[in-house]
């Protein structure tokens, strides 16, 4: 039964609660001990927060699951873990994860409770409407950004970087559409509706427009933000970008992969190495002046 719940959970996926960061690190108070040690703090609510989301969607799609190549084999869809177990750990969940929201401030635990609200009426409702499902999972990411940037109350923070966080998050809902459409073909409307609304055309045509989008805003994220250095050495990070994009793509389109983000990061050595080359260098541009100082 703790295999199960621990699968149910998926830490695996705790990954996407990295944007929690995003507020520290580009604010430039990554180096305060104290910030940070609250940026870690979020990212651990928001990981509890998520696992109670990964319990009540799978308690509502088991009977979808079941008809899935792949997720007929989930813990509740599977039988491997009861209904009611399964209810009491999201009610744990849900109940710990706001309690832990509290003591970093009444700001961050409403962005926490917000997350919660969208996330539960995704899974109940919105993900079966076209268009709204990726525009849903888009916010539950800028949630995430946001939720760290009151966590440590940044003043520096960049309003561009929710124009790409939304951007990015499109990018990767859209080709995880594109990836189930054409893993369920003829299924498709019977495990989810709003797969039955889309085709592969309107999903590549998605997908181009917010690609570009999302390199145009980057592009002047690098060169308008005020607390970058005048020289607009960010503008350095932006063929790591872009080459993480083309990646991204060609794996979907030539290597047939999209349906967990994670895996085509974490399991892709050259978008390994491009994230850490774009990290290190974004990295540079922003602490480098303080270290050297």
């Amino acid at each position: 039964m703790l295999r199960a719940l621990l699968r149910t959970m998926r830490p695996k996926q705790w990954f996407k609660n990295i944007f929690v960061f995003a507020g520290v690190f580009f604010d430039g108070r990554a180096l305060d001990p104290a910030r940070l040690l609250r940026s870690v703090a979020a990212f651990v609510v928001f990981c509890m927060l998520s696992s109670a989301v990964y319990f009540i969607n799978d308690l509502v799609d088991a009977p979808r699951d079941r008809l899935h190549p792949s997720k007929r084999n989930r813990p509740i869809a599977s039988g491997a873990l009861s209904s009611r177990v399964a209810i009491v750990a999201a009610i744990v969940l849900v109940a710990g994860s706001l309690a832990a929201a509290l003591p970093l401030g009444k700001p961050f635990a409403i962005v926490s409770a917000t997350y919660l609200a969208l996330m539960v009426a995704y899974t109940l409702y919105l993900k079966n409407l076209v268009i709204i499902d990726v525009m849903a999972i888009a916010a539950g990411f800028v949630l995430r950004v946001y939720a760290g940037a009151v966590a440590v109350q940044v003043t520096r923070f960049s309003p561009w970087l929710y124009v790409c966080m939304t951007l990015l998050a499109l990018f990767i809902a859209i080709n995880k559409r594109r990836h189930e459409l054409i893993l369920l073909a003829e299924d498709a409307n019977n495990h989810r509706t709003s797969l039955g609304q889309y085709n592969l055309e309107f999903l590549d045509h998605m997908t181009a427009l917010v690609t570009s989008t999302l390199l145009t805003a980057y592009s002047l994220y690098t060169f308008s933000a005020p607390n970058l250095p005048a020289d607009h050495s960010m503008m350095y990070t932006i063929p790591f970008v872009l080459y993480g994009l083309f990646r991204y793509l060609y794996l979907i389109h030539a290597r047939g992969l999209g349906g967990a983000p994670e895996d085509i990061v974490l399991g892709d050595k050259p978008m390994l190495i491009t994230l850490a080359l774009w990290a290190a260098t974004c990295g540079i541009v922003l602490y480098g002046p303080i270290l050297w100082a």
